[in-house]
Formats: C-alpha cells, structure tokens, sequence
C-alpha cells in the first residue's frame, strides 16, 4: 500500500497532526502515543508547533509502519 497524499498536501512538505491520523486513520491522541514510544519518525518542533515531514511519514508506511527506534521502558 502506497501513502496517497492528496493535490492539497503535496506541495506540504510538513503535515499536521490531524493530517497525519487522517493519512493512518487513527486519532491525533494516537499519533502523539506512537510519536512519544518512538513508533513512528520523530516530528519536526517549530515552537509550540509539531510538524511531521510528508516525505518520511510516507516512506514509513510504504514500509509498513515499522518501529522507528526503541525508547527505554516502552512495551513492543
């Protein structure tokens, strides 16, 4: 399965949150628990702003959505 962004946000290079659970289909609470386990690739902070790139966000679930690092005490 290929992530398919829409016209709209393929000239974003950073997505949202909401965006990014719209791209996986789960909730934004969901994405920030995958984010915070080391899940998924790590957001870009601009500020109070959390941005994730489009192109890695897609090249992980082209992937298969493969755990992107282990943090110390997250269950697997």
């Amino acid at each position: 399965m290929t992530a398919v962004l829409s016209p709209a946000h393929t000239s974003a290079k950073l997505l949202d949150v909401r965006t990014v659970a719209d791209l996986l289909g789960c909730s934004t609470r969901h994405v920030y628990r995958l984010s915070d386990t080391g899940k998924m690739p790590a957001p870009v902070k601009l500020g109070f702003l959390v941005r994730w790139s489009a192109s890695s966000i897609c090249a992980w679930i082209d992937e298969g959505c493969p755990a992107v690092r282990n943090v110390k005490g997250a269950s697997q």
